[in-house]
């Protein structure tokens, strides 16, 4: 890269005691963050999506290629074909693909086959992953694709997070029904659907408790 291509960065600077302050801070605001599978159907301004993914796509990638595209789905008949599409495959997951460990996995947190949330939640972003780019007809490679899509992800929950709302990681694997209902270019591969919006009202989740810090880090 040219040296003139480059820009000054000027990061807001913090004392010793006042990084220690915001550090934990996050901390105690991020861990505050829940999946939820019951949501509110009230409307969310569209300008809210559209910040929360301009949020996401702050993400670091791989050459800055931002293999990644937000697909942001409201229309109810859309979200109906969907939820039957996922349905459908969960129902398989449940009922033959998953062994019997991975069912005891799952059973503290509730779940089964039947998704209603993905037609409640007022939005369901879909990100799609680019396993390569097409730039005036030639076909162009992208870096790190996974990694890049799963930190832009990443940094989408947190916005979301951050905005007031709620979120779900969703995987109903395989996803490549969502390719063909969103009729996305071949380029295009499903990584995540999220539904997005406010909770239900007395919505509950699961008791759980993350692993402590001595179990997720090693020092050297």
């Amino acid at each position: 890269m040219e040296a003139d291509s480059f820009v000054p960065y000027n990061p807001t600077t913090y004392s010793d005691d006042e990084i220690k302050t915001r550090a934990e801070e996050f901390h105690q605001w991020i861990d505050s963050r829940r999946s939820v599978r019951k949501f509110s159907d009230e409307p969310i301004p569209i300008e809210v999506i559209n910040n929360i993914i301009k949020a996401a796509s702050t993400a670091p990638s791989g050459a800055h290629k931002q293999p990644w595209t937000f697909c942001v789905v409201s229309d109810p008949e859309m979200k109906k074909k969907i939820r039957e599409a996922a349905e459908k495959e969960e129902y398989e997951n449940y009922h033959r693909r998953m062994n019997d460990e991975w069912l005891g996995d799952l059973k503290p947190l509730g779940t089964n086959h039947i998704k209603p949330y993905l037609e409640h939640a007022p939005y369901l972003i879909v990100v799609m992953k680019k396993a390569f780019e097409i730039e005036e007809g030639e076909k162009r490679q992208t870096y790190y694709t996974n990694e890049s899509v799963g930190l832009a992800s990443g940094f989408l929950l947190a916005a979301i997070h951050h905005a007031g709302l709620v979120a779900l990681t969703h995987t109903p694997s395989p996803m490549i029904f969502l390719k063909r209902i969103l009729n996305r270019p071949k380029e295009e591969q499903p990584f995540l659907l999220i539904p997005v919006g406010k909770p239900a009202e007395n919505t509950m989740v699961p008791d759980l408790k993350r692993k402590p810090l001595e179990d997720v880090t090693a020092y050297y």
